[in-house]
């Protein structure tokens, strides 16, 4: 099966320069590169559609590039910004590149010449101004150029000069790599739909080569949230920010909407199996969610933190948090404290269950707080060490958010 075909089977496929002719090239082993600015160490969940497209990518025999801007992120993408972004030295940007590396491990074999991590730093920081403006800046057209999307919603608060040449360095990536590396597609999301082009036109420019361009959706759940946003933040993918089990459930609280598109995308499960699951209705939607959250938890963090992950969940659903394992979030708490009695927003609060007091007594004026599975009925009623049951105490926060307190 072409790999064009199980991408847009999947949900991958926004937009295509040429859809006939990708598909065409797609028949024999080519190189694909998809770009990673290093704004951040850690890769977060709504960076998985373009990981897992180059996983898709290699898993078909297809060369994949992994490309870290470590050049471009000195300027900053302008795409999708309303302000300039946060410029970072070279020692950040190195240190991030080194995280983001590690994480792409998971999903992509680095080991042979099927997939390559490369950093645009390398050709970017040696290029000579002049010689640049006159081989590649004078291929590209000012007015064309504002017309693209990435710069019109910034000419609304200013555009400043630096992100201006953001397109050109990407275009310039691809046509390095172009030369390099015999690359002739290059992927990204939907909001670098222009970028892309440029670069796909400049090979034309100063090669008379063929290269083409592939975006895919910029994700939203059904309930119009930006993929990888929750009430607690970003969904990270390293394991310090995001543990395994709050990664697993993340996916097991999924929309139910959003079931079957989620294990098409961030699954490797057979689309056969994915349509199976995503039938299922009623009280049974929670397999199929059961099974996004493992195999979403598995290929990030390895079977044995997924299996950990959701035997921990089911002892909390099912037990009230009493039979729950290691994989549940734990907070040290002074026993001290706890032997003088806490009042119970107070441990809320401190725990990191909600954001502040005055939410923590909401939370307990509405019904929504729980210590060992037992509801709290008044806001300052004291938890002391009586409470500790099994050398912890379980705090639970509505129907799903859990901590456990460990005495030290």
């Amino acid at each position: 099966m072409n790999v064009y075909d199980i991408l847009e089977e999947r949900g991958f496929i926004e937009q295509c320069s040429d859809t006939d002719r990708v598909k065409g090239m797609l028949e024999s082993p080519l190189t694909c590169y998809i770009g990673f600015d290093p704004t951040s160490d850690s890769f977060h969940c709504g960076s998985l559609v373009p990981i897992m497209a180059l996983a898709h990518m290699q898993r078909a025999e297809h060369r994949v590039i992994a490309l870290v801007g470590g050049g471009t992120v000195m300027i900053g993408d302008p795409s999708g910004k309303t302000e300039l972004r946060k410029l970072l030295t070279s020692e950040q940007i190195d240190a991030n590149a080194e995280g983001l590396k590690k994480q792409l491990s998971h999903f992509l074999d680095f080991s042979g010449d099927g997939a390559l991590m490369m950093n645009n730093s390398e050709w970017l920081l040696q290029l000579n101004f002049i010689e640049f403006l006159r081989d590649i800046g004078r291929h590209f057209s000012v007015n064309k150029m504002l017309a693209a999307e990435s710069y019109r919603m910034r000419l609304e608060t200013g555009l400043n000069f630096i992100e201006f040449n953001y397109m050109l360095l990407q275009a310039y990536d691809f046509l390095h790599l172009y030369r390099e590396k015999g690359c002739t597609l290059q992927m990204g999301g939907n909001d670098q739909w222009g970028n892309i082009l440029a670069g796909t036109d400049l090979i034309r420019r100063v090669e008379s080569g063929d290269a083409e361009a592939l975006t895919f959706p910029l994700l939203t759940t059904a309930a119009g949230s930006k993929m990888g946003k929750t009430e607690k933040g970003a969904i990270w993918l390293d394991p310090q920010r995001t543990s395994p089990y709050d990664y697993y459930q993340y996916w097991i609280n999924t929309d139910d909407r959003d079931v079957g598109r989620f294990l098409a995308l961030f699954t490797f499960l057979p689309m056969d199996e994915v349509q199976r699951l995503s039938s299922l209705e009623g009280a049974q939607i929670r397999e199929a969610k059961e099974i996004l959250a493992r195999e979403c938890t598995a290929i990030l963090h390895g079977e044995d933190a997924a299996a950990e992950a959701r035997e921990a969940s089911r002892a909390l659903f099912s037990k009230g948090g009493s039979a729950a394992g290691d994989a549940i979030p734990t907070v040290e708490f002074e026993l001290a404290k706890l032997e003088e009695g806490v009042p119970v927003f107070i441990l809320f609060s401190d725990a990191g269950l909600v954001k502040s007091r005055g939410e923590a007594r909401r939370l307990i004026q509405q019904g929504g707080a729980y210590v060992n599975g037992r509801r709290i009925e008044q806001f300052d009623e004291k938890i002391s060490a009586n409470d500790v049951e099994d050398g912890f105490v379980i705090l639970r926060a509505g129907k799903k958010k859990y901590k456990r307190l460990l005495p030290v």
